[in-house]
């Protein structure tokens, strides 16, 4: 359901919520080195969590990245809509183009509808800070 880039984005900006402390920067390599990520591709989808500031970022020999607001502001459903947009919670299930452009819907329609919504609700809801929060309790890592 979610892409590839999309999952490395969330997990890279839960990394970067938990092991920067007093907002100090996590640089990109040592990032692909715990998560195992491209460095020039995760750069790229860094850059793009930047530009909505999701993220900040400094060059230089002490630069790298850090949340560029509160980790209990950053959702689920802002990371994706960055990376991917929204459009999988505004098109057709199997892609057919009546079904979204009010003609008859598909066969999934009424059954995905609710499911959909439920997905939408979690993702606008989950912030980074709950995600970090569960997974520091379980003792769990975010790596690969």
């Amino acid at each position: 359901m979610l892409s590839n880039t999309t999952k490395y984005a969330v997990r890279a900006t839960i990394y970067i919520a938990q092991k920067s402390l007093n907002n100090e920067k996590i640089g990109i390599k040592k990032i692909t080195d715990e998560l195992d990520i491209p460095a020039p591709f995760l750069g790229k989808i860094l850059q793009n969590l930047v530009k909505k500031k999701i993220l900040l970022s400094a060059k230089g020999p002490n630069g790298g990245f850090s949340l560029g607001r509160e980790a209990s502001e950053i959702s689920l459903l802002d990371i994706m809509e960055v990376i991917d947009g929204l459009d999988y919670f505004n098109t057709c299930l199997i892609g057919i183009k009546s079904c979204t452009s009010g003609g008859k819907v598909c066969p999934t329609h009424d059954k995905y509808g609710p499911i959909r919504k439920q997905l939408f609700e979690l993702f606008k809801t989950e912030t980074v800070e709950a995600l970090v929060e569960d997974i520091n309790k379980s003792g769990g890592e975010i790596i690969i």
